[in-house]
């Protein structure tokens, strides 16, 4: 949503700059201060010179300039200058907030451009990026080394994330204060990492994120970064992401605070997957009845393949198909549905969501009638092997996603599952794993494919350690009442 004149915050943390900070006020354009409803906050890192007077002087000077200078009275490191700034905003009602280092190192001079797109409710964060433009960096006098360190670094970090930014270690950083609220950086790093934890917050959060090209420049500052610390700090920081984005841990931090509210449960088609094998196992003209159905987009696939398609799900489906018959209901009440005109029944990823699986699997069958009716079902592997090991060293703790996600209610192994459906009164057919989702953790690609490959290979070899999912086909045993039904309606004929 476009707003009118937002109020911006243009936060400028500062350490040790007495010397370059009143050259950076100077450079704020007038289009900024005219076009926006700005406050200049100056944060003074507790500098051992005189930032925090320059700052007053300045304020002094230019009374025409909305300008507050703080003091910490301790240092608080780059990342805590910014929380401070960040919490600044959200308490004094601003719309935007734009980063700028007191040292001159970016150029103030690009606001106007960079603030755009969050004005224009076209991104929640943009970033300013010295390496979209070939050749800019070291023509602007980045050193060789740290351009080859940043190249590697964002390289690596893309692939763990699943991202495809050009930069992840520019400072010129502008937020929408909405994206901020819903961000947990209160408990971020103090230090330079700072930065790579709420980008990978961002992502979390699926926000949009916009990088725009900055010019490059390198004066006089002093270097503050210990680089091969900070290497290893961003790298972790990614990996932990990872981890927690495919639900082998849980970060609360990494959450975000209305994760709830966001949709995760993605149709998963590109690479081997439940969908693709669920997909493969329903035949065109088919009457399939998909329980638990989330957004439905799944249900349009099936629909695209010819199956006769109804879903059913607590909430309604987001994604509108015509083609495709829709209910609301509640699967851990009495199923009210009329199921018998049903061929094949998807419960794909429910059944650990259900306060009571096995009194769910036995009413089922009841609704289905006296006919065999197929089930397609699947369910996370507790046994995979990365669980195993994750709880040999230790870490058992539910997340957004994954296996021990926190909705989750029960949790299956080959056996228990396959048990759950025999004293269900379910025929198994059919028992198959499935590899974990590669291409959701690190992104479609030739690693993804890869990777589900020897995953696939490994199940072959070893199901039950190394399947991240169960998928199972099972048919209906008609229940003794419908069978009792069927005897007197024969006896009854037989004897006329």
């Amino acid at each position: 949503m476009q707003i009118t004149r937002p109020r911006t915050l243009i936060l400028i943390v500062a350490y040790n700059a007495e010397t370059t900070l009143r050259s950076v006020l100077d450079r704020i354009p007038q289009t900024v201060l005219d076009d926006y409803d700005c406050e200049v906050l100056v944060i003074d890192d507790a500098s051992s010179d005189e930032t925090f007077s320059t700052g007053l002087a300045y304020r002094q000077s230019r009374p025409d300039l909305p300008l507050t200078v703080l003091r910490n009275p301790e240092n608080q490191g780059y990342g805590g200058n910014q929380k401070l700034g960040y919490f600044y905003a959200m308490t004094h009602g601003f719309d935007l907030v734009a980063l700028v280092h007191g040292d001159g190192q970016y150029a103030p001079e690009e606001l106007p451009r960079l603030l755009a797109p969050l004005r224009d409710g076209v991104a929640d964060a943009v970033m300013g990026s010295r390496m979209l433009t070939p050749g800019a960096a070291r023509k602007g006098g980045m050193p060789l080394y740290k351009f080859v360190g940043n190249r590697i670094l964002t390289t690596v970090q893309n692939r763990l994330a699943g991202a495809d930014l050009s930069e992840w270690h520019s400072g010129f950083r502008l937020y929408t204060v909405d994206i901020l609220r819903r961000l947990r950086f209160e408990t971020n790093p103090d230090d330079f990492s700072f930065d790579t934890k709420i980008i990978l917050q961002l992502l979390g959060a699926d926000a949009t994120v916009l990088e725009l090209p900055i010019p490059t420049y390198y004066g006089d500052e002093i270097c503050r970064v210990d680089g091969i610390r900070y290497a290893g700090q961003v790298t972790r920081a990614s990996v932990t992401a990872l981890f927690h984005r495919v639900g082998l841990m849980h970060r609360r931090d990494l959450s975000p605070v209305d994760a709830g509210s966001i949709e995760r449960y993605d149709v998963k088609l590109h690479e081997r997957s439940s969908h693709t094998e669920v997909l493969a196992r329903v035949d065109a003209g088919s009457r399939v009845l998909d329980l638990g159905a989330g957004p439905g987009a799944f249900a349009s696939a099936l629909a695209d393949k010819g199956a006769v398609v109804t879903t059913a799900d607590l909430h309604r489906s987001t994604v509108i198909d015509p083609r495709v018959a829709t209910h609301v209901v509640d699967l851990n009440q009495p199923l009210e549905l009329p199921l018998d005109d049903y061929d094949q029944v998807l419960l794909l990823d429910v059944i650990e969501h259900l306060a009571d699986p096995e009194t769910f699997l036995e009413d089922l069958r009841f609704a289905l009638g006296s006919q065999r009716r197929e089930l397609v079902l699947t369910t996370p592997n507790i046994a995979f092997a990365v669980s195993r090991l994750m709880l040999a060293l230790g870490q058992f703790n539910y997340g957004e996603t994954g296996i021990l996600d926190r909705t989750h209610t029960r949790l299956f192994t080959f056996r228990t599952i396959r048990t759950a459906l025999h004293q269900a009164g379910w025929d198994v057919q059919e028992v198959v794993g499935i590899p974990a989702p590669y291409a959701k953790a690190i992104g479609h690609g030739p690693l993804a494919s890869l990777l589900t490959r020897v995953n696939s290979a490994l199940i072959r070899v070893a199901p039950r350690l190394f399947s991240y999912q169960i998928l199972v086909t099972a048919r209906s045993r008609p229940h003794a009442q419908h069978r009792l039904a069927s005897t007197t309606a024969l006896s009854a004929q037989l004897s006329a």
